[in-house]
Order: structure tokens, then sequence, then C-alpha cells
């Protein structure tokens, strides 16, 4: 599979000039940084705006987030420098287990390290000091994206001005972790799986259409299905509606993503606790930026439960709600409802920001 068959032409590369060590103790050489931006970086370079994709997505903010990029919009690249970088370890063109090993010429595969979350966030780092940014406004990301956005608000408080995190939790809960290792374990048990040593000809694709389908039924809700499906059958496939629906996403799925970088990256989910042994509660009571947390009514994968905690334990927080049938997929999909919260949000932080100002000379 060339997965840079799903990679837009306008994206950047960086190349780090130095290794880049993780947080496991791991050495990565030639790490490769995919990314994209929008709007152009101000003479202070403190006009940046860091978007921080999810598991299977990639730099392309503006193919699935569209409905909040642009003139007008929560993130308009008129006023704002938009980033958008691929996450280490995926397969849409930062180094991941489908990248060539510079040590063997051949791809990573199953001997790809284990990463973290953290990890991530540091290479995005050092992404963000290439690119001259002095100061993020904004770091913005739901699901895996949200997990990050906690981290950058830990790891660089002098440089992240606000956060939002959306549809995620502080660390991953047992009800996480079971799903991820109930769809790792269906790659697994393809046959062509090989221990992760698979050929580009005969890849885990079952499999990983099954973990595909897993996923998908925690990424809804019953509302929607019943909605969008009830118990309609699909008289072609013969078999019922919502059968075909999960088998074609599930093909979908097999058809743009790798199964190694799947393994590799619902593992870094399923390590992430920003407290990492100290005490959850004060690692979140320390951070300081004002953030958005938002939570959706439906969502069964994050349940608003978690959202709730963070914005009660993060000073500075308040919490949205989107209200959706869709389940954890609505910050995808119900994207209008999600960009006026983010909208009144930025507003209220302009309106701080001039206060402030105000306050400063009086």
């Amino acid at each position: 599979m060339n997965y840079q068959d799903f990679i837009s032409p306008q994206t950047e590369y960086y190349h780090l000039p130095v290794p880049f060590e993780l947080e496991g103790g791991g050495v990565l050489t030639g790490v490769q940084v995919a990314y994209r931006t929008w709007g152009k970086l101000n003479s202070a370079g403190d006009n940046g705006v860091l978007i921080c994709h999810a598991l299977t997505g990639s730099a392309d903010a503006d193919e699935w987030w569209e409905g909040l990029l642009g003139a007008n919009k929560a993130l308009d690249s008129d006023r704002d420098f938009i980033i958008c970088s691929n996450i280490l370890g995926s397969c849409y063109g930062t180094t991941g287990a489908t990248s060539i090993n510079p040590q063997t010429g051949i791809p990573y595969g199953a001997s790809f390290p284990a990463i973290t979350i953290r990890d991530m966030v540091r290479l995005q780092a050092v992404l963000i000091q290439h690119l001259g940014i002095t100061s993020l406004q904004l770091v913005i990301g739901g699901s895996l994206g949200g997990m990050q956005v906690l981290e950058w608000a830990l790891l660089y408080p002098e440089i992240v001005q606000a956060i939002a995190p959306i549809a995620t939790a502080g660390r991953h809960s047992a009800w996480c972790i079971g799903l991820s290792e109930a769809q790792r374990q269906a790659i697994y048990a393809d046959p062509n799986w090989q221990g992760g040593n698979y050929t580009q000809e005969q890849p885990p694709s079952q499999g990983l259409a099954v973990a595909r389908m897993m996923a998908m039924s925690a990424y809804r809700s019953w509302q929607s299905f019943t909605e969008r499906f009830g118990r309609q059958y699909d008289d072609v496939a013969d078999q019922f509606a919502i059968a075909s629906y999960l088998q074609h996403h599930g093909q979908k799925l097999v058809q743009r993503f790798d199964a190694n970088t799947y393994i590799t990256l619902t593992q870094a989910m399923d390590s992430h606790d920003i407290a990492q042994g100290r005490d959850y509660k004060s690692v979140l009571q320390s951070i300081k930026q004002p953030a958005l947390v938002v939570a959706i009514d439906s969502d069964i994968l994050y349940p608003p439960i978690e959202q709730q905690e963070l914005a009660d334990l993060i000073p500075n927080a308040q919490l949205g709600w989107l209200q959706s049938s869709y389940g954890h997929d609505a910050f995808l999909i119900d994207t209008a409802v999600l960009n006026e919260l983010l909208i009144n949000f930025r507003q209220s932080l302009s309106l701080k920001t001039f206060s402030d100002k105000l306050i400063g000379t009086s």
C-alpha cells in the first residue's frame, strides 16, 4: 500500500537534523514530520493555532474539519497561522511503522518502537520551533488529539495560551483499554499478521477490518444506529443493514491504513496518563491556561463524566456541550455546533485580553 496516495500535495516535510529520543528510552534517527499550514505567521510569531488529529487522521485538517476552518469560522487563516502535523507513528508522512528504517533500509514494521502521547507532542514542539512560532493562541483536538492538547498545556505552558480538548480524558480508562485490546486481538488473529512481519502484498486485512468494525460501534451511539438503521435488511447482501455498514467501514480503513500503525497508536493511547505516577488531581490543577473542555452527551467511548472531571479540576476551564445523537464521532460530524462553541470561547479570550490591557494601563 502506498500511503503517499492519501497525503495532500500541499503537505510539507521537516526532517530532524538530530536523533529523536523517545520517552521509553528508544532513539529514532532521520525522523520526518509531515505537516500542513494555513494563513501566515505574523512578525511576532505569536498567532499560531495548532490542531492535533485523532487516531486515523492526517495533517489534512481542511478535509476532516472543514467546518471549523475558514473565513469568520473558529479557525480563521486571515487571523491565525494554523498548523496540523501528522503524528509520530502514523502512516501519513511522519515517521512510523511504514517508514524506512535508515539502519536497515527496509520498513520498520513490527520493529517500530513503542511511543507515547508525550513523544508525539515533543516532536510537534520541534516542528513549532522550526517554524518560528513563539506562541500558540490555541491548541485544539479531539479524542487522541485531545490527549495531545492536555500534554501540550503541561509540557509547554510558556508557549500555549489556551486549550480546547474535545471528547477526551486525562488518562485512558479500563473501558477504552479493553476495547483497544479487543481490536488488537482481532488483528493478531489474522493469519497474515505474522507477528507484525507481514508483507505489503498480504497484510492482515480481515483483522484490521474487524478492528475497525469494533471501533465504529463505539464511535457512534445506540440512538444513531437505531435512527439510521433500525432493523433494516440489506436484501442484496442478505444481512442486516448495520452489518453492511460496519463491513463497508472496515474495508474502507483497510484501503487507507496500516495494521502495525493501528497497533502502535492504540497502545500509545492506552498508555496515556497525564500524571505518570504523580497525583492526577494535582497535575490537572496545575494547568493554568484557559480551557474549553467539550463533552458529547451521547459519547460512549469517552463519556461526559470524564470531561466533567477535566473541567472541574482544571482551574480556568469551562465545559461546553455538544448535544448530538452521533456519539463520539460528533466532533467530526456536528461541526457547526462545535464551531459556535469555539468562536464564543475565543471571543471570551479576546475580551479578557482587552480587559487585562485596560487594567494594566489604568
